[in-house]
């Protein structure tokens, strides 16, 4: 009965580190409110939309929270999902660990949760690419261990993230999908296909409206978004090290400092030496193939006879036995290899890069380079449980599970402080309301003329507009971004919405024709600052003391 209670919590054992890697990480931001930080723009009963005529990019994460926030409140699915990131990607990396022995497989789900790459990607608000992120373990298993309906339940969290996790899932189950052993070629073949389908069934909701849809990429955006030194090491230093993103503002505090730079990078030159060392991750031992020896390892490793019942069990799938090489070896290093390819032709061809862009939108999600070192992630994760595994050390497995907290410590306490709850101010509710309960059709435009907002009641944190989310009807906002460059200067990237465009030239239009001019671009409200007075033919259907709310009469 003891046995099966310790065999029960060393399965569970990953799962609970990652709650509370999640829940230090977070801190403020789990308390009331919600978490308002560049992309992650959750509000209060969102409306469920269809997609509008830009690039589907939250698709269909947008209306999956909505449905989820007809069971509860908005701001609790957001701490959910959040939560379950982290907890998503701790259990999947340890499951996928080179490993039955718990010390290397808590290895891999310290340092798969808690990183500067998922730490970078949060701070920038992308939550939706890292619920694909943490299922990436998952559904690599799922792969390799066969089965349809597995790698389709595996891939649930990408597909609702969408395209970014969907693209870098690709990036990964494919090359896995090639490489890792089978029967026959053509049951090599029949896998990849089979993988093929399963991403492009689940890419729909997103994959159909962009190739519906009128939006356009500025190959301007190449060099925008391409990967930055974010410390002393530079650009390929910060890349290995899992770090590189284009935006200052996404950087953990005191990420930059020497001695964090270094033990990052010797991190990573650990995995690669723990990786490369693969099959090989049981420490020497004559009969280390033979079971029995391989869980005395474990009972002297942890002092128990349990460990040794653990380790008799039968391995999981995807999981490699003792001696044996992992089935998605190849395939990980392939995808993590062609990942940093990526992130460096970005940073140092944005030219070539952007010309690509220029003849081809679909070029357009490679811009954002280290978005694709996530493969490189979960590589290091599996190398650094691998040599872990090999030194058979209690000492070195417990510094190893804490070291990727002590290299990165401000990223706890929602980043001293850079994640943090907060709530609508009743202003923005009345006038969600006004807007839902018109049943006239027309479209909202959203002033002043920008993506991003910096209100005094989120602390002045950037966010994207959050009219954006909030209305059942078109919004009409501009999309375009103003990115700052290292060497100072900033960067346009043009909008992709083609009816921005036409919205400006009527805004450029005077004060008398202004409104007229947006009423025949099929414009009904317009929201703005309080003080704005630039239309003088419209109502005011709500006046607060930070945002107005004016409907424009259609046109005669």
């Amino acid at each position: 009965m003891r046995s099966e209670r310790v065999e029960t919590a060393k399965r569970f054992a990953p799962a609970l580190l990652g709650l509370l890697l999640g829940v230090l990480a977070l801190g403020p931001a789990l308390g009331p409110g919600f978490v308002l930080r560049y992309d992650m723009v959750f509000v209060p009963d969102p409306p469920l939309n269809l997609p509008g005529a830009g690039f589907p990019r939250a698709v269909p994460s947008d209306l999956v929270v909505a449905l989820l926030s007809r069971i509860a409140p908005a701001q609790v699915v957001q701490k959910a999902i959040l939560i379950g990131i982290f907890v998503l990607a701790a259990s999947g990396a340890a499951a996928l660990a080179p490993s039955r022995r718990l010390g290397p497989r808590l290895v891999a789900a310290a340092f798969y949760a808690w990183n500067a790459y998922l730490a970078q990607r949060l701070l920038l608000g992308q939550w939706a690419l890292l619920l694909g992120v943490a299922g990436l373990p998952w559904a690599v298993r799922a792969v390799v261990s066969g089965g349809r309906t597995r790698l389709a339940a595996a891939l649930l969290p990408a597909a609702v993230g969408g395209f970014q996790a969907m693209l870098v899932s690709g990036v990964v189950l494919l090359p896995v999908a090639a490489t890792a052993p089978a029967p026959s070629r053509t049951a090599r073949a029949r896998r990849v296909v089979t993988v093929a389908l399963v991403l492009g069934g689940l890419s729909l909701p997103w994959l159909a409206p962009a190739l519906l849809s009128q939006a356009v990429t500025d190959p301007a955006g190449a060099r925008a978004f391409a990967a930055r030194a974010d410390g002393p090491l530079g650009t390929v230093g910060s890349l290995l090290s899992l770090g590189g993103i284009w935006n200052a503002n996404a950087v953990v505090p005191g990420q930059g400092a020497w001695w964090s730079a270094i033990v990052r990078l010797a991190l990573a030159a650990v995995a690669v030496w723990g990786f490369v060392r693969l099959p090989g991750t049981q420490p020497p031992d004559p009969a280390r193939d033979g079971v029995a020896e391989a869980a005395r390892d474990e009972a002297a490793e942890g002092g128990a006879a349990e460990a040794a019942r653990d380790e008799v069990a039968q391995a999981a799938p995807g999981r490699p036995g003792p001696g044996e090489a992992p089935p998605y070896r190849i395939g990980l290093a392939v995808a993590a290899g062609a990942g940093l390819a990526v992130a460096l032709a970005g940073a140092f061809a944005p030219g070539a890069l952007g010309g690509l862009i220029a003849r081809w939108p679909g070029f357009g999600p490679l811009r954002d380079g280290q978005l694709y070192i996530a493969p490189l992630v979960l590589f290091q994760a599996v190398g650094l449980a691998s040599a872990v595994a090999r030194w058979n050390s209690r000492a070195v497995t417990a510094v190893a599970v804490a070291v990727p907290v002590m290299v990165l410590p401000t990223f706890a306490l929602g980043a001293f402080g850079r994640l943090s709850a907060v709530d609508y101010p009743d202003e923005w509710r009345r006038v969600q309301s006004i807007v839902n309960a018109d049943p006239a059709p027309g479209a909202l435009l959203s002033l002043p003329w920008g993506a991003h907002r910096a209100f005094g009641w989120n602390d002045r944190r950037v966010i994207l507009d959050p009219a954006t989310k909030m209305f059942r009807r078109r919004v009409l906002w501009n999309d375009a971004l103003l990115v700052g460059l290292p060497g100072g200067g900033v960067l346009r990237v043009a909008a992709e919405d083609p009816a921005v465009a036409a919205a400006q030239a009527a805004l450029r239009a005077g004060s008398d024709a202004r409104a007229a001019a947006l009423a025949r671009l099929g414009v009904r409200y317009v929201l703005g600052p309080a003080s704005d007075n630039a239309f003088h033919d419209a109502v005011t259907v709500f006046q607060g003391r930070e945002i107005r709310l004016l409907r424009l009469d259609p046109p005669s």
